[in-house]
């Protein structure tokens, strides 16, 4: 990712970790590979099994390590030291770290493309909901297909790339009304202020309503995708703001 003023140059070498880690501890160079630097705001960063927040955690790793590159791949997108990116950075066997919180001296790939590695999804705004057009069963996820629940369910797995279900984390989320509760008993957390990727909640009106945040205006405003709330069952972007009315969300659920 990009440098923010650090001093570090990348330089291609490795040598094989613990736990199947390629931290950098010296000296010989490995042609196409690549280094970087953990940068994070706190002390870890997570390792995971494979190229999303919704793999498993395997280990993590201390701010300030180096690590070797062997390749990198598309993953989902996260925000992190470096702004945001949707580049995954293989650090080892069946470890994979976001690269949007590795120093390497650029933006974009720095160490060749894992094998299997095909152009990510468009990230244009646009109703690609998998059940547009039915009202009627229940999602995989084991929402209501139609609803504001089962495409932000939808959201929450393909853009943010958690394995979200209506029993995520032990909790029963249930209707919209309910999400920003079962976010705080599962231990995500929900702020005041949105963030694009945020699932932005109502808790008032017979059930309540919840939507994709996929921009923050420079006015405070922001813009949401939905579904069942212009019109029933159907997908609706629009500009919303902060406040308790039928048209605005109060919370926003972060999930990364």
């Amino acid at each position: 990712m990009r440098t923010l003023n650090l001093s570090q140059k990348p330089v291609r070498m490795a040598v094989a970790g613990a736990l199947g880690l390629s931290v950098v501890a010296g000296g010989a160079a490995i042609a196409d590979a690549a280094t970087g630097t953990v940068r994070t705001s706190g002390a870890t960063l997570t390792v995971r099994s494979g190229p999303g927040t919704g793999y498993q955690a395997v280990t993590t790793i201390k701010k300030g390590t180096r690590v070797n590159i062997s390749c990198q791949t598309y993953g989902s997108t996260v925000s992190g030291t470096y702004g945001t990116s949707n580049i995954w950075d293989k650090i080892g066997s069946g470890r994979y770290v976001s690269d949007a919180y590795v120093y390497t001296g650029k933006d974009g790939f720095v160490a060749p493309k894992c094998a299997g590695t095909t152009t990510p999804p468009s990230s244009a705004i646009k109703d690609d909901y998998p059940y547009r057009g039915q009202g009627t069963g229940v999602d995989p996820w084991n929402f209501y297909k139609g609803q504001c629940t089962s495409f932000a369910a939808w959201r929450v797995r393909h853009n943010i790339g958690v394995a979200f279900s209506n029993s995520y984390k032990g909790q029963h989320w249930g209707n919209a009304e309910h999400w920003d509760n079962a976010a705080r008993a599962a231990g995500i957390p929900v702020y005041k202020s949105p963030k694009v990727g945020d699932i932005a909640v109502r808790s008032s009106g017979t059930y309540g309503h919840v939507a994709y945040v996929a921009k923050v205006n420079s006015d405070g405003s922001f813009m949401v995708e939905e579904y069942n709330h212009v019109r029933s069952d159907t997908y609706s972007y629009r500009r919303a703001t902060k406040g308790t009315g039928s048209e605005q969300f109060s919370d926003f659920i972060r999930f990364k």
